[in-house]
């Protein structure tokens, strides 16, 4: 039965207009239990659990309830027992019929699945560009020479497009993890009812499929009673770690902001720092507060998901929340939103980083290594005569780049006396030199991984792959839902013009 189109209710016939098929809703907890009850109906009529009569009007009502709720300013209930009336109201009793073999457990299951599902896409496309930022910036700064610094001291010299390749890497793994829980959370509920499943024959594979769900949850007593509390909790993984990557990132640019002549600062104005209102030269580094803050609120909102999923019997409702994950995984694309913007205003000042080392020691492992790895002296003992020169020099006020040779070769000879190794220091006065100097101490490292010029290029190209792969994966995730969807439409429209 076909029913003519001035029966249907003008809704639904804007519905599936060109112009407002552009203005797509947002996929809220309405959207899909209006997916839900589209799918129902298409799965149920075909498999003759509906009476195949009885569709076109049924289907008629739900895209009734769907048209009238993506109408400006409408509500859109977000429960089951509060969207159900609207389908009576606009198709009668008989739409319940599609309530065979459900509960609001699977169904409230499902769509928290379903929007998790779209918000790790969205954490991920916002992780990926944020990591985009930092591959392009590692590739602009990859022979820029800074200092790196461990336990709160200048330590060692390095490329700082190395130093950001390294958070990149731990953005990877934050990638990573999206993935494999991806994986996890992309399983459908539907069919399992409260938690033993039920006596009506459903195609739950089927279901999945035109909700865009790769696979079923299989047991299911696991589909509402523990899986949907496992999702949220381990997403809060993903984004404490993220939190914890921002973090440190911020901490270490903040830390330049107290000395006196920072290497690393922000570009002024705009929104990226403020002028103090007492002291006139300051100029408060306001982007990095305000990132530092996200991330602190996003480690705070996904710290909370654990405590509410803390010491609860199976099923309970208390960590599935919707909105209060949504707003956890919003909180952690805003601390990368952040951090990405701090990467673009960086200003790097390579000649006064290149100053600050050379105003340091931290080039004086060098020497002990070069004495092991060319002269064979044991590190330990060259360990000795480095550590003995820098508290010499250090008393002297002296710089690594004016301290006296014949110094060296005094503190050498005193360092190893009475040892198997007496003797006089191995290196020459231009060998000395060039020891201690950061540029050269970058440039010829060995080791893979390492900040050397031909590692850094292995390592970009490669993370630019990871990128690309990523951002493809992303988009292929996204297009099998709306495919499925469209799929579902699709049906579900044959059933509605029958």
């Amino acid at each position: 039965m076909r029913l003519p189109a001035s029966l249907l209710p003008a809704a639904i016939l804007l519905c599936a207009s060109p112009v407002f098929a552009q203005q797509l809703p947002p996929r809220d907890e309405f959207f899909w239990l209006g997916e839900i009850n589209k799918a129902t109906l298409v799965i149920n009529t075909d498999e003759g659990l509906l009476d195949k009569s009885m569709a076109p009007r049924l289907a008629a009502g739900v895209a009734k309830v769907i048209a009238d709720g993506n109408q400006p300013g409408a509500k859109r209930p977000s429960t089951v027992i509060t969207f159900e009336p609207l389908l009576i109201k606009a198709a009668g009793e008989d739409v319940t019929l599609l309530h065979a073999g459900r509960s609001s457990q699977d169904m409230h299951a499902t769509y928290r699945s379903a929007i998790l599902r779209d918000d790790l896409l969205n954490l991920a496309d916002q992780l990926n560009k944020t990591t985009a930022t930092l591959v392009h910036l590692a590739d602009r700064y990859a022979s820029t020479v800074v200092p790196n610094y461990t336990n709160g001291v200048a330590a060692q010299p390095n490329s700082y497009g190395h130093y950001l390749l390294g958070f990149a890497a731990g953005l990877d793994r934050d990638a990573q993890r999206i993935r494999e829980a991806y994986v996890r959370v992309d399983r459908s509920s539907m069919g399992t009812t409260v938690l033993n499943g039920t006596s009506w024959p459903l195609n739950r594979e089927r279901m999945a499929h035109y909700l865009g769900f790769n696979a079923i949850v299989d047991n299911a007593y696991d589909a509402s009673q523990i899986s949907s509390v496992d999702e949220p909790v381990e997403a809060s993984a993903i984004v404490t770690s993220v939190a914890l990557h921002t973090g440190s990132f911020i901490q270490d640019v903040m830390t330049q902001y107290a000395e006196s002549r920072p290497w690393i600062l922000l570009q002024e104005g705009g929104a990226n720092t403020y002028v103090s209102s007492a002291m006139p030269q300051k100029r408060n580094p306001g982007l990095l507060i305000r990132t530092r803050s996200e991330a602190s609120t996003a480690l705070s909102l996904a710290e909370g998901v654990v405590w509410q999923a803390h010491n609860l019997p199976p099923g309970m409702s208390d960590p599935k929340e919707q909105r209060t994950n949504t707003e956890m995984i919003d909180s952690g694309i805003a601390a990368l939103k952040g951090w990405q913007t701090v990467m673009n205003a960086l200003v790097i000042n390579s000649d006064r980083a290149l100053e600050e080392l050379n105003s340091d020691w931290t080039a004086s492992q060098e020497v002990a290594d070069v004495l092991m790895r060319k002269y064979k002296l044991p590190f330990r003992v060259g360990h000795h005569f480095a550590s003995n020169m820098v508290e010499s020099a250090r008393q002297k006020d002296i710089k690594p780049l004016d301290f006296p040779y014949a110094d060296a070769q005094r503190i050498y000879r005193e360092t190893v006396a009475n040892t198997p190794y007496a003797g006089e220091l191995p290196m020459s006065e231009a060998e000395f030199r060039s020891t201690l100097d950061p540029v050269a101490i970058v440039n010829h490292r060995a080791t893979v991984g390492g900040p050397q010029p031909a590692e850094m290029a292995r390592m970009l190209k490669e993370a630019n792959a990871r990128v690309a792969q990523q951002d493809q994966w992303i988009k292929t995730n996204r297009r099998h839902i709306d495919d499925s969807l469209a799929k579902l439409d699709s049906d579900f429209n044959k059933q509605l013009n029958r």
